[in-house]
């Protein structure tokens, strides 16, 4: 059987698939976390950032069809895996010794990954494509012009005076809605208690987890769900909570003061 054959359709091939999906999608949400944390800068930075992606054509589309087959893998070594661990434990009370002495983490790794990629299909409907709302968001958002010139890695990508999509306003009237912000940082906070098991499950299935090593993994590994969960939800939390005014200029902006003025006029009762 060839190499391929044998990564799908062994335990020790799964789980290898397992892993390695995994560490894909974590840098993925990595570089989903930067370019995020970019609306505390000016609005060129984001505008710019998300005009220099969608300026990459075929290979963004390369790039989101490469990480959606990461999860189809990932999803359904995870389902195979957990059928053949129910049939092989069947319902002794092994199984049950065991799950008590499980993690929370590794306890709801299934039911926190199903309801991630929930998150994901919505934050994608919202963001991406637009389909949550119709008065805000895609076409109905005037287009920003940049300031200044956004670089990537030092060089040029998209010029100052161009005519780009305002993420940063559709960011920013996104969380202004306490129930996508609220949503938003419960289902980051599952992916991070996913995120933490996963870790530590892939440093096994590799080999680099042992007595000498293990309190140290799970301390790096820790340390960075923390910092990744306070990293997201800093964005939607700022923004709703109103630490994070919108700049001056944008269409949140003026947006925030028709609401604002709205509200000043309304009669008393």
């Amino acid at each position: 059987m060839s190499l391929i054959g044998n990564l799908f359709s062994s335990s020790i091939g799964r789980k290898f698939l397992m892993a390695v999906t995994g560490l894909l999608l974590v840098g993925f949400v990595i570089g989903h976390l930067i370019g995020n944390l970019q609306i505390f800068s000016h609005p060129d930075k984001i505008n710019g950032y998300a005009d220099f992606l969608q300026s990459l054509g075929p290979l963004l589309w390369i790039a989101r069809i490469g990480l959606l087959v990461a999860v189809a893998i990932h999803i359904w070594a995870a389902v195979v895996l957990t059928v053949e661990n129910q049939k092989a434990r069947g319902v002794q009370r092994y199984g049950v010794k065991k799950w008590i002495r499980a993690s929370v983490a590794s306890r709801y790794m299934r039911l926190t990954g199903f309801v991630v990629l929930g998150f994901i299909l919505y934050h994608l409907a919202h963001f991406t494509f637009g389909f949550t709302s119709k008065a805000d968001f895609k076409a109905n958002l005037p287009e920003y012009t940049m300031t200044e010139n956004f670089h990537v890695l030092g060089f040029p990508a998209v010029e100052k005076g161009s005519h780009v999509h305002d993420v940063y306003s559709m960011v920013f009237l996104g969380f202004r809605q306490p129930v996508v912000a609220l949503f938003y940082i419960l289902a980051i906070g599952l992916l991070t208690v996913h995120l933490l098991h996963g870790f530590q499950s892939a440093f096994q299935t590799f080999g680099w987890r042992n007595a000498s090593w293990a309190s140290v993994l799970r301390a790096v590994a820790v340390l960075f769900c923390i910092a990744y969960f306070l990293g997201n939800i800093a964005m939607p939390g700022a923004i709703l909570t109103g630490i994070l005014k919108p700049a001056a200029g944008t269409y949140a902006a003026q947006h925030a003061a028709v609401r604002t003025s709205a509200t000043v006029s309304l009669p008393s009762r």
